[in-house]
């Protein structure tokens, strides 16, 4: 596999001009696929204006200055996906990885207090030793719980770095929630209801306008009310 990127066939999702220069970084392997994740150099150069060259960005990480989900960022390649938070202390910028109307990828500004959490939807879950339960979320990560409490597809809210769920959000009517795909990609949509079927095709989400999606689709982001902003549509 090629350690190299062309511009021009950077996945769709990522914000960026095609024919300013012929390279662009690829992101290491992690917990986010290529189309679903951007490496902290795009976004610190590209899209943040927060340096100029990817040197620049190298010399941030060797000050340590940026955090990803409260954790120091070692690597220029790293990928930042959807709902991470990007921080960097020392100048009081804090940001989250959202999704614009135009199913791109988009850094959202936030308060220092907002940075301190994240949402994370539970993509998986199973069952360990000593009958606990492995909550396998969107972003890689994974959390162990005594009990059973919780169903795959319902969004936690948690401290970053420390995991410390605070709320959580369900599939259930009334609940608000994101559209990661498809031709409603980036809409805030209240939940009408679930439909569960018996067959191989997935589950369906009904929304109150009267369309639908697959449940893959749908990432829950609050109850009556969305707990993150989301991007004004920008051109680029």
């Amino acid at each position: 596999m090629s350690n190299e990127m062309k511009r021009l066939t950077a996945p769709r999702s990522w914000p960026v001009k095609r024919k300013t220069s012929t390279w662009i970084t690829k992101p290491s392997p992690g917990a986010h696929a290529i189309e679903e994740g951007i490496p902290v150099t795009v976004v610190m150069r590209d899209m943040l204006g927060l340096a100029e060259t990817a040197k620049e960005v190298r010399l941030m990480l060797q000050k340590k200055m940026l955090k990803l989900d409260g954790k120091t960022v070692r690597s220029p390649k790293q990928s930042i996906g959807l709902m991470d938070v990007l921080a960097l202390p020392q100048i009081n910028a804090y940001y989250r990885m959202v999704l614009d109307k135009r199913g791109k990828l988009q850094m959202v500004k936030v308060s220092a207090e907002d940075a301190n959490w994240k949402l994370c939807r539970i993509e998986n879950k199973k069952t360990v030793t000593g009958g606990k339960t492995q909550l396998n979320l969107h972003d890689g990560r994974n959390i162990i719980l005594d009990a059973n409490e919780y169903k795959t597809g319902d969004v936690l809210k948690i401290t970053i770095p420390e995991q410390k769920i605070l709320a959580a959000y369900s599939l259930e009517k009334g609940n608000t929630a994101l559209i990661t795909s498809g031709a409603n990609v980036g809409n805030i949509a209240t939940v009408e209801e679930y439909q569960i079927t018996r067959l191989p095709s997935e589950n369906l989400v009904k929304f109150t306008d009267g369309k639908y999606t697959t449940k893959c689709n749908v990432f829950i982001v609050g109850n009556k009310t969305s707990e993150i902003a989301l991007p004004e549509e920008a051109v680029l």
